[in-house]
């Protein structure tokens, strides 16, 4: 059985450009590039970082960085995992920017307690004798 020598091809609304390649979402591809720069730099050291944090090969991460294509779904969730850049703009994408703040919440909130646990430690002898 073969193909009729019309319908062959996806449609290029569904993301096929008809030239044997897939279209990206331009979107996706740049802001995630861009937020690896943010995060790591345009440097080599960023490029080896990131793909030692998603196993990915160092020729797909620089395409990652330089916005020729964009990380798979399960590089993406290595990349949020490490990257608070790449999870912020993955978020703010997804028009979750609510979790954003929740998670930087969280993250003062341990900040401040760690500083207050660092500051009872310095005057812990002290303070104990005079409230007794």
């Amino acid at each position: 059985m073969s193909f009729p020598k019309k319908g062959k091809f996806f449609p290029k609304e569904n993301g096929y450009n008809g030239t044997g390649g897939h279209q990206t979402n331009g979107c996706f591809v740049e802001e995630i590039a861009s937020a690896l720069k943010r995060s790591l730099g345009d440097s080599r050291a960023g490029v080896k970082t990131v793909a030692a944090w998603t196993g990915a090969n160092e020729k797909t991460v620089k395409n990652w960085f330089s916005g020729t294509y964009g990380p798979s779904g399960a590089h993406l969730i290595a990349l949020s995992r490490h990257s608070d850049e790449v999870l912020g703009t993955f978020l703010a994408m997804a028009g979750r920017e609510d979790l954003m703040v929740a998670i930087k919440l969280a993250a003062a909130e341990d900040a401040i307690s760690d500083l207050l646990d660092a500051v009872r430690q310095l005057g812990g002898d002290g303070q104990t004798d005079q409230d007794s």
